[in-house]
């Protein structure tokens, strides 16, 4: 992995966002109206005010913790296939992520059905590959096993 911070970064993100993304919309809407902005719910500037809310949060405790938790050693046991599976798990969060801003937009009952029908199981399997992918990273900070 060439990034691993940053896929741990983005892992949390889309995680949050992945089990929360009504909850952040509407925390993004609270925060526009707040402003005096008139939104509806559900709709992008809610969801775009959100996910930045999200990206702050996060960022904050990054920098007050020097590093997001799940800091694995590189050389033990599933710290590789962890990272991978969350990379999977980030394309496929990033893909329901993205849906959800263009949904609206699309006008054809058909398309949308099939585009729903496909990327909802795409936020089931990525919060698997979430918990797969972490728990991997966890193993490998654990003692490994010495080979005799």
């Amino acid at each position: 992995m060439k990034y691993p911070n940053l896929n741990v970064y983005f892992a949390w993100f889309f995680a949050f966002e992945t089990m929360a993304m009504a909850w952040i919309a509407a925390a993004g809407n609270l925060v526009l109206q707040m402003l005096g902005v008139a939104t509806q719910v559900g709709f992008i500037p809610g969801r775009i005010v959100g996910a930045l809310l999200l990206l702050f949060a996060i960022f904050l405790v990054w920098h007050f913790m020097r590093a997001l938790p799940l800091q694995g050693r590189p050389e033990g046991n599933g710290y590789g296939i962890g990272h991978r599976f969350l990379l999977a798990a980030n394309i496929m969060a990033s893909m329901v992520f993205v849906f959800k801003f263009f949904e609206a937009a699309i006008t054809d009952h058909n398309t949308h059905l099939i585009l729903e029908k496909i990327t909802t199981p795409f936020g089931y399997l990525a919060m698997a590959g979430f918990a797969v992918g972490f728990s991997l990273i966890y193993q490998s900070t654990l003692p490994q096993e010495e080979k005799q």
